[in-house]
């Protein structure tokens, strides 16, 4: 079973849940066990799976990348200028494993998985796969 998402994102850099997209799909089949690939197939995009209690550490998270990863460095010369989205996203990576057991994702308490843009507004995609 494969499913493709869209998303529309509304600023530069942007974590968004996309958790009840991905149960909701696991739903629709009835699956009791497995596992499920969220993968992400944009270079400047990824996908994590982080805290989802404390709205806070969606913030904290996107100020420090920006601190790794300067927007606007004198040395890069990649000629698009979005040098820091490539990298923020090879830090995330492109996608997340998580195993479906009773008909759940197996996340932790305050657990869930995102959607991270890092160059946009844009209209992104992401794929469920389900073993």
């Amino acid at each position: 079973m494969l499913k493709k998402f869209t998303l529309k994102t509304n600023t530069r850099d942007q974590m968004i849940e996309i958790t009840q997209q991905v149960e909701a799909f696991i739903r629709e089949d009835n699956l009791r066990e497995g596992s499920a690939i969220v993968y992400c197939p944009h270079t400047t995009a990824g996908i994590t799976i982080n805290e989802n209690a404390d709205p806070d550490v969606k913030r904290d998270m996107i100020r420090r990348f920006d601190e790794v990863y300067p927007w606007h460095h004198e040395l890069d010369r990649h000629m698009e200028g979005n040098t820091a989205a490539h990298m923020k996203a090879s830090t995330v990576g492109a996608s997340q494993y998580v195993i479906i057991a009773n008909g759940q994702l197996l996340l932790g308490t305050w657990q869930g998985i995102y959607f991270c843009e890092f160059d946009g507004p844009r209209t992104r995609t992401f794929y469920v796969k389900i073993l």
